[in-house]
C-alpha cells in the first residue's frame, strides 16, 4: 500500500465558545451550512450540514470551513494535532 500526506492547505476555523458566540452567530445568519443551534440532552449544540450529513458542533469544537467553503466540526485535539496558525 503507497503511503500519502496532505498537501499544504490554508483553512479558516473559529473556536465555538462562550466568549466568541456573537461572531459564530454571524456565520449562522451568511452560512446556509449551519441549520440551527440549540440545546438536547447533552447541552449547546450548532447543527452543521456536512457532505457527510448534519453534524453537531459543541463548545470548544473548532468550525472549520474547507477548501470548497464547506463547513464540518473538529474536536479540539484533532485540530490541534492537525493544524498550526497561518500567517501571511
Amino acid at each position: 500500500m503507497k503511503q500519502y500526506k496532505k498537501k499544504p492547505v490554508v483553512i479558516s476555523a473559529i473556536q465555538l465558545t462562550e466568549e466568541n458566540f456573537k461572531s459564530l452567530i454571524d456565520i449562522a445568519f451568511t452560512d446556509s451550512d449551519i441549520k440551527s443551534i440549540g440545546n438536547d440532552e447533552v447541552g449547546f449544540y450548532v447543527l452543521i450540514e456536512t457532505l457527510e450529513g448534519d453534524m453537531k458542533a459543541r463548545w470548544n469544537d473548532w468550525i472549520i470551513k474547507g477548501i470548497n467553503g464547506e463547513l464540518y466540526p473538529c474536536k479540539p485535539d484533532i485540530f490541534e494535532k492537525t493544524y498550526e496558525v497561518f500567517n501571511n
